[in-house]
């Protein structure tokens, strides 16, 4: 459909043809998400910007960085990939974010939000001084303009003194509905023109163009043209209304339900969130002290139920994580019982105020932490494999592992008296697949799920999560068919690790795995303890070795980059040979 398409080609077509260009682009793109899954709705709604801007600027000599990526479909059809378009998010395939290693179309990765006006600002600044002439682009969403890190970019527009062209997609959407000042700041402009909230924007040193209709190719054009003579004189906000979800009836009207999708078939596993919901609604109707806080993505993580059933105690601060840790804290230290929910790789934006405010006052929030380990299709941006290793450094702080997801029901019901701060993560979806004891939940201590007679065994395994554990239990059940003797432990905490029961261990050998990278996780955590000990045994740690991980499906990802079952039982059988 695209094989002879090229970006100098689409600046010869006609208005028509540019309108029949984006309902092609549409249905590609429709198609293929539903065979791959991806991001939908925010897509489609991007298409006639996206065309418009071929049809005005210059690429891949202009530069355009999209913030986030969720909007870089229709962009990388148009770049020379409609051919490769079939493999989005798989295995070696087409990333579903903007990857420079895959088009000189691409001139900066992104995945989270906020980060496209600094980049925009900061690609103007090099071509300026080496004396390239080229426009620089960011194309930013309303959800991600809530975001702080936009406004330090926006800060130093002036004193960078370098001009940008930013693009402004409003649809009145993140990942749900957006919320906050700077929400009611633009849906006034868009209903009003209000002249004050354009002279705040323009405060920063450009100049506002808008409200202009990002669905019409035609005039988006026009306006992209008055942008683009605007330019040569300062920085430039393009502000456009656009539909999430536009051309998809179902997706138009229900934006959030598809934002991300499964690809068409796939099978529906029980959703940790599911069980965060549910659990923390339980918990709240005992407790008026439990809060719920949420940066953007309440029904992505499960807590749509939550904020209809106590408003007062739910609080969605947009995309502002760093934000959402201050807020917890003090609520915390002000006399509440707050719950974070949030993705693993958006939780590393928090670092310093997970450190600085809740752990150095040891405010007892509770982080709950989902897409935890390899998430799969979305690639480096969003493999959450990086928090056991970043959350294990920092004082007062205790980390929880689920085994599968009732155990996550126990553990949270352990955290509604908990007066420390803790972190309990989780992967996307799982099922209940070991047995559940009785005894109540303590910090730092782990079970046994599988235990040998005394002194029979000859290697322990200490697994911590679910995906871990089921690999651990494959391994046990293989060697023992086998004649060998091997014990598994469900290591809950990682922090505290068990010391009892580290120093009861009998066994010579001892492995660790982990749905987290190697460095500073938890296997890093049982050495040193091993070590402080003093135990005569040899340990290893199966764990992912240190790479940025690719997309692909988790299992294979696992496999592919240190986490394998064949491995760790081919290294336990030359153990105990």
């Amino acid at each position: 459909m695209f094989k002879d398409l090229s970006p100098e080609k689409i600046k010869k077509y006609t208005k028509n043809e540019l309108n029949v260009l984006c309902d092609k682009l549409r249905l590609t793109i429709y198609d293929t998400v539903m065979r791959c899954g991806g991001h939908l709705a925010s897509n489609l709604g991007a298409v006639e910007s996206t065309v418009a801007l071929f049809y005005v600027f210059d690429f891949p000599n202009d530069k355009i960085v999209f913030d986030v990526g969720h909007q870089c479909y229709p962009y990388k059809l148009l770049t020379g990939r409609a051919d490769r378009f079939s493999t989005l998010r798989q295995a070696n395939g087409i990333s579903g974010f903007p990857k420079r290693n895959e088009s000189i179309y691409d001139c900066y990765d992104t995945g989270h939000a906020g980060t496209s006006v600094s980049a925009a600002i900061g690609l103007a600044k090099a071509s300026q001084l080496q004396g390239e002439k080229r426009n620089v682009i960011a194309y930013i969403g309303d959800g991600s303009f809530n975001n702080g890190l936009v406004y330090e970019a926006l800060n130093s527009l002036k004193i960078l003194n370098t001009n940008i062209l930013i693009v402004l997609n409003d649809n009145d959407m993140s990942i749900s509905p957006t919320v906050g000042g700077m929400r009611d700041i633009l849906t006034q402009v868009k209903e009003n023109g209000k002249a004050e909230n354009i002279k705040l924007l323009e405060s920063f040193g450009l100049t506002y163009l808008g409200v202009k209709n990002g669905n019409d190719v035609e005039e988006m054009v026009d306006a992209l043209e008055e942008a683009k003579a605007l330019l040569q004189n300062g920085s430039v906000l393009l502000h456009i209304a656009t539909k999430k979800g536009k051309g998809y009836e179902f997706s138009e009207e229900h934006p959030t339900n598809t934002h991300g999708v499964p690809p068409v078939g796939s099978p529906k596993e029980k959703e940790y969130s599911e069980v965060l919901g549910e659990t923390l609604c339980s918990l709240a109707e005992k407790d008026g002290k439990i809060t719920v806080v949420s940066a953007a993505m309440k029904e992505a993580l499960g807590l749509e139920n939550f904020f209809l059933k106590y408003p007062e105690r739910a609080f969605d601060v947009g995309i502002c994580e760093e934000n959402a840790s201050v807020l917890c804290s003090s609520m915390a230290l002000g006399g509440l019982k707050p719950y974070y929910a949030i993705y693993s790789t958006f939780l590393q934006r928090a670092f310093d105020e997970i450190i600085h405010d809740v752990c150095s006052q040891d405010a007892p929030v509770t982080f709950c932490i989902d897409r935890a380990g390899i998430s799969g299709a979305d690639g480096e941006t969003h493999q959450g494999v990086f928090d056991l290793s970043y959350l294990s450094l920092i004082p007062n702080l205790t980390i929880a592992v689920p085994k599968d997801t009732e155990e996550l029901r126990k553990i949270l019901e352990f955290s509604a008296t908990y007066p420390h701060p803790l972190a309990i993560r989780y992967p996307r979806s799982g099922k209940v697949l070991f047995a559940n004891e009785n005894t109540p939940i303590q910090a730092g201590k782990w079970e046994y799920l599988h235990k040998n007679a005394e002194n029979e065994a000859q290697a322990t395994i200490l697994a911590t999560g679910e995906r871990s554990l089921i690999i651990a239990m494959k391994v046990c059940q293989n060697l023992e068919k086998q004649g060998k003797k091997v014990d598994v432990v469900n290591a809950r905490f990682v922090k505290p690790v068990d010391v009892a029961l580290l120093k009861k261990l009998q066994t010579k050998f001892v492995v660790t795995i982990e749905d987290n990278v190697s460095i500073g996780g938890f296997g890093t955590i049982v050495n040193g303890e091993i070590l402080a000990l003093n135990k005569d045994c040899k340990t290893k740690n199966f764990a992912y070795r240190d790479e940025f991980i690719p997309q692909g499906k988790v299992g294979q990802l696992q496999s592919d980059y240190g986490v394998n079952c064949q491995e760790i039982e081919n290294y336990l059988l030359d153990c105990l040979s």
